[in-house]
């Protein structure tokens, strides 16, 4: 595909003798040199295969290097940081998760960067689905289980989250609020070692991100008890939705891909148009769904919209079930 040329006629204020331009010059296309690409994660998390996915695409069809670096720590703050700090030209661009755009903004009493303010969106990218499971050993054998169980005792079942605000912990949070239960929360460092210990049966359940689920529920060590999006998934098409028993429950991970304040709109633009023209292709398609993915590609202002929307409803979670991290 040939790459996209930006024409930017370059405005005179005659009456003011000042002239401005877009960073793209008449004639120059977009991109000139190598793009980054920062996930906030580590490799071989879901964002970083969504993010070298997409990296690999958007080299071949626009005819530029574009490489992912991976700045994790601090829950994703890191290389958000990064993300917002660096020159809004179009040759900085960040694989976002909702946790690091929309929740960590509002569960944080300090963070080195303002959200609402540094950071824009490019496109949302895709969904990730997450399962509520339990070992296979346990009595919970249904939605309805878990709740009477969670209300015989409360306080008694225990729930493990790949750390204090991670989504494990917030899909909790929403369960527990919709449904007026309590259970302990776990916190661990990561999924792997949460998932470990409810598959051992030392904690009694977790919300979990479907892929990395699916291959526990596929053998056996693992129940799956309802899923967290609206509709039920084709990989797990006998799974009915919590909201089938929770009405209005939801709690997906959305990612989505964003660039620094100020980044040129032509320059959005192109991307948004590129990744959703990437996200079609059936091959694209089937790839990330066999990962546990569901595309849902959006324009730019429906993102944003996304953003500022998810920010004030995990607000709410957040002060109702009165999280907190240092």
């Amino acid at each position: 595909m040939k790459r996209v040329s930006v024409f930017r006629w370059v405005a005179v204020g005659l009456a003011f003798g000042i002239g401005c331009s877009s960073p793209l010059m008449a004639g120059e296309v977009y991109p000139q040199r190598a793009v980054r690409i920062i996930d906030s994660f580590p490799p071989g998390g879901g964002t970083d295969v969504l993010a070298r996915l997409l990296a690999q695409e958007l080299a071949a069809s626009l005819d530029q290097p574009f490489v992912v670096e991976n700045r994790p720590g601090a829950a994703g703050n890191i290389g958000t940081d990064q993300v917002a700090k660096a020159k809004p030209d179009g040759y900085t661009l960040g694989l976002a998760p909702n946790q690091t755009v929309a929740v960590n903004p509002v569960l944080y009493p300090k963070l080195p960067f303002d959200a609402a303010n540094e950071i824009t969106g490019v496109s949302k990218l895709v969904r990730l689905p997450m399962v509520l499971a339990v070992p296979s050993s346990s009595d919970i054998r249904s939605v309805e289980d878990l709740i009477a169980a969670a209300k015989a005792k409360p306080e008694h079942l225990t729930f493990a989250s790949a750390g204090a605000g991670s989504p494990h912990h917030m899909a909790a949070a929403v369960f527990q609020k919709l449904t007026d239960t309590r259970m302990v929360h776990v916190p661990y460092k990561g999924s792997p070692p949460a998932l470990i210990d409810v598959l051992s049966g030392t904690v009694d359940l977790i919300f979990c991100p479907l892929s990395s689920a699916l291959p526990y529920i596929q053998d056996g060590r693992l129940r799956a008890l309802g899923v967290t999006s609206t509709e039920r998934l084709e990989t797990l098409p006998e799974t009915p939705t919590i909201a089938e028993k929770v009405p209005t429950f939801e709690s997906d991970i959305w990612m989505g891909m964003v660039a620094p304040a100020g980044t040129p709109s032509d320059v959005i633009e192109i991307l948004n148009q590129e990744l959703q023209r990437i996200l079609a292709q059936p091959k694209i398609r089937q790839n990330l769904a066999g990962q546990g993915f569901v595309i849902d590609a959006s324009t730019t202002d429906e993102f944003n919209r996304l953003i500022t929307e998810d920010r004030q409803r995990w607000a709410e979670v957040i002060e109702a079930a009165g999280i907190k991290v240092e």
